[in-house]
């Protein structure tokens, strides 16, 4: 069957799409209110859900228990990306401050990465943690290009790059031919490192695809070839499932790509999105950042656990 399957909000591009989806399972929006919804992350143990809310300068909490939703930190930085590492501590990209921080189990926050060689970062957008305590992210310059998300600034650094903090923290740069990188993500055996890059918002015919490198055990990537053009205006945020499948923010919703690159099905928002998580105690429910509204759909995929 191809097509939108009526009511669900899911629509099949190849076959193999149907085995994802659960065919009596519906897109739900669980809540209204945002200005920019953005960097959704999973609390397996509190059973709840953490979000951006870039403009409005905070994160929000979803409780699953009860469904109820609460500021859990304001201001926030103008927090952007988040994850949560292997120790279970949220790791968060800040817009305002313009660093990379980490939520120690007290409340304290550790600041891992401010400046590199100097030089003040531009805007630390999207966070990823690998099994040996390494923190991989995206610094595109969109916290500092105008007061919306941030403070308008001139960037000191010059470029965008894509930085590694190793367990030692030392920073490095691990990618520095992107325009704008945004969104990341390992693939489940973390043989690959897949980074979107949104320069077209900024660059005429620039780049609105997601590439796709080799991790290396020094921790340095080599390839980069092209995984995926978007077909609706940009890649933002994307996770991916056990089975490598990935599944990206797009303009008319989330787009899901098999590990061969094939856009196989969407979900359809009714909303710019732009970011996506796994979460629920299956990993199997997808959490999805429309504009202004937090979505989820349950799925018949399992998401890769953070820990």
């Amino acid at each position: 069957m191809y097509g939108v399957i009526e009511g669900t909000g899911f629509e099949v591009i190849e076959p193999d799409f149907e085995a994802c989806v659960i065919g009596h399972a519906r897109v739900e929006r669980l809540w209204t209110g945002a200005r920019w919804s953005e960097g959704p992350v999973w609390f397996a143990a509190g059973r709840y859900l953490l979000w951006s809310d870039i403009p409005n300068n905070r994160i929000l909490r979803w409780d699953e228990t009860d469904g109820s939703v609460s500021t859990f930190r304001a201001p926030s930085n103008n927090s952007n990306g988040h994850t949560v590492d292997r120790q279970g501590r949220l790791v968060s990209c800040e817009h305002l401050a313009r660093r990379v921080t980490r939520t120690e189990h007290d409340g304290s926050v550790t600041v891992l990465a401010d400046q590199y060689q100097g030089k003040r970062l531009n805007s630390p957008n999207d966070v990823v943690v690998k099994s040996d305590g390494s923190v991989w992210f995206t610094d595109p310059s969109y916290g500092i290009l105008m007061d919306y998300e941030g403070d308008r600034a001139e960037s000191e650094i010059g470029a965008c790059h894509v930085y590694r903090v190793a367990p030692d923290g030392t920073l490095s740069i691990v990618a520095d031919d992107y325009l704008k990188p945004n969104g990341l993500a390992f693939s489940p055996d973390e043989s690959l490192l897949y980074i979107a890059d949104t320069g077209a918002t900024h660059h005429e015919n620039g780049p609105k695809h997601i590439r796709r490198h080799a991790v290396h055990p020094d921790g340095t990537l080599s390839g980069g070839e092209i995984f995926a053009e978007c077909t609706n205006g940009l890649f933002d945020g994307f996770r991916l499932d056990r089975d490598g499948r990935i599944w990206s923010s797009a303009a008319d919703g989330v787009h899901c790509y098999a590990p061969d690159g094939r856009l196989i099905g969407k979900v359809l928002i009714p909303e710019l999105v732009a970011n996506v998580c796994f979460g629920g105690p299956k990993l199997n429910r997808l959490f999805i950042c429309g504009t202004t509204s937090l979505y989820s759909a349950y799925l018949n995929v399992n998401g890769v656990s953070p820990l």
